[in-house]
């Protein structure tokens, strides 16, 4: 028998294996969190002075401001967000690594319960309690998997949170403003582009969900409309006057 062979576990016929997408790094949730929060919150903020009546230049300015402080703002609160979790989550690990040196029976026991609740027999869940007690650096990954339900040797990164945020935030909100850059004087390619945008991005989340592109994608559209909307009709009620 060959290394490989004796490092395997048999297969049974018919077995199938399939691979997974990543779904505890961290990046999805901010990239596609920034993406929309740019278009909406660029596209409302740009909807919103232009109904105001202001000059173009000025509309240019606030887009690009808004870019800027919007990407920044938002890449800090993320690299917080996540570090924070981060640095509670290693306090409760670390809080369990002492009680696994200091009451390490009663941490074997609670790791057999915890299998047995989920219908393995008593016998073997205290077997394998056991055995993976046995190594105490083992024992505290499976504890905090277990009981925290974290991976400690995948947990998200603050720096790939705030990344994704910030750079997805600013594709998002270079959108709606883009026109106005490239000579346009008034809101309608800007709305026409943003909520093409809108569109596609929502249904290209569809891919991560069991949501149909469609559906995605007009759910986003007819959320960002409504905020823009609303942006534009409060600018056009303030105006130039304050």
């Amino acid at each position: 028998m060959t290394e490989l062979a004796q490092n395997e576990l048999p297969r049974t016929p018919g077995e199938h294996h399939h691979d997974h997408r990543d779904v505890t790094g961290g990046w999805l949730r901010p990239a596609v969190f920034g993406v929309m929060d740019g278009l909406v919150s660029n596209t409302a903020l740009i909807a919103g002075v232009a109904g105001g009546g202001v000059a173009t230049h000025t509309v240019v300015l606030t887009g690009l401001a808004g870019l800027a402080a919007g990407a920044f703002s938002m890449a800090t609160g993320e690299y917080v967000s996540v570090a924070s979790q981060s640095e509670l989550t290693q306090a409760e690990i670390d809080i369990e690594k002492a009680e696994i040196a200091r009451v390490p029976e009663a941490e074997e026991a609670e790791l057999a319960a915890i299998f047995h609740g989920r219908g393995v027999d008593l016998a073997t869940s205290r077997e394998v309690a056991r055995q993976l007690s046995a190594d105490p650096e083992q024992a505290w990954r499976v504890h905090a998997r277990e009981e925290l339900g974290v991976d400690p040797d995948d947990l998200p990164s603050p720096w790939t949170a705030s990344g994704s945020s910030f750079a997805a935030f600013s594709v998002g909100a270079l959108v709606p403003v883009l026109p106005y850059l490239l000579g346009a004087t008034s809101l309608l390619l800007t709305v026409l582009l943003a909520g093409l945008a809108l569109f596609v991005a929502g249904a290209a989340v569809s891919r991560f969900t069991s949501r149909s592109a469609v559906y995605s994608g007009l759910r986003q559209l007819l959320l960002g409309a409504a905020a823009a909307g609303a942006t534009f009709v409060v600018g056009s009620a303030v105006g130039t006057g304050v």
